[in-house]
């Protein structure tokens, strides 16, 4: 069984064990005391980490979250991480993400395009530990490999693969082949795994910068 990252712990609502991490709540989830429910339903990441995939989280970590929306996963990973700089593309997302943005002063919401990495290379500190990614765009390999960039050498990326987004007409198995073989240009993956549990024609990467 995988470890969870330190601020991350299985408890239980509603008479049923969840993820949870400490934080306002910001999507209506179930909390107790200081804890609010992760929904893996709504969440990629908390998908991946409910289905024990070895993400290498410990806590702490900086993190690059592309793909933000309006904050449902990076609002609990700003909880148990350390500065969480999420990158936006959509205005109106946005400014429920700033809203998220309020109580946890270690996330950045940034408006901006992650197939644009230039556009916030500014802001964004390099050596980040972990880029999480859950973009809904074709292309979604090469987002990972332009944003390498920001990444540390022993860092992480955590990439959830949206088939429809890349070819709605193709075998979703055929398109995460792809996708797995271009990140092969600059990445080594760890480990795979389908999120059909939770997400329908997901896959969740773990992978580090060759």
């Amino acid at each position: 069984m995988s470890d969870l990252p330190d601020g991350v712990e299985r408890r239980q609502f509603d008479g049923t064990e969840r993820l949870a991490t400490r934080g306002d709540p910001v999507y209506g989830e179930p909390t107790g005391g200081e804890w609010r429910a992760w929904n893996p339903n709504r969440s990629k990441l908390g998908a991946m980490l409910d289905l024990e995939m070895d993400t290498g989280l410990e806590g702490g970590e900086t993190v690059l979250y592309l793909g933000a929306a309006s904050g449902t996963t990076v609002s609990h990973v700003a909880d148990f991480a350390g500065s969480t700089y999420a990158v936006e593309f959509a205005a109106r997302p946005t400014r429920d993400l700033l809203e998220a943005a309020d109580s946890r002063p270690r996330l950045f919401p940034l408006l901006a395009d992650a197939r644009k990495p230039e556009t916030y290379a500014h802001v964004v500190e390099s050596d980040v530990d972990v880029i999480v990614q859950d973009v809904a765009t074709r292309g979604q390999a090469r987002v990972a490999l332009e944003n390498a960039q920001f990444l540390a050498d022993d860092g992480r990326l955590l990439l959830a693969v949206k088939a429809r987004s890349e070819d709605v007409t193709r075998d979703p198995d055929d398109v995460f082949d792809d996708v797995r073989a271009e990140l092969e240009d600059g990445y080594e993956v760890l480990e795979s795994k389908r999120l059909e549990e939770y997400h329908t024609d997901h896959l969740g990467i773990v992978a580090r910068p060759r």
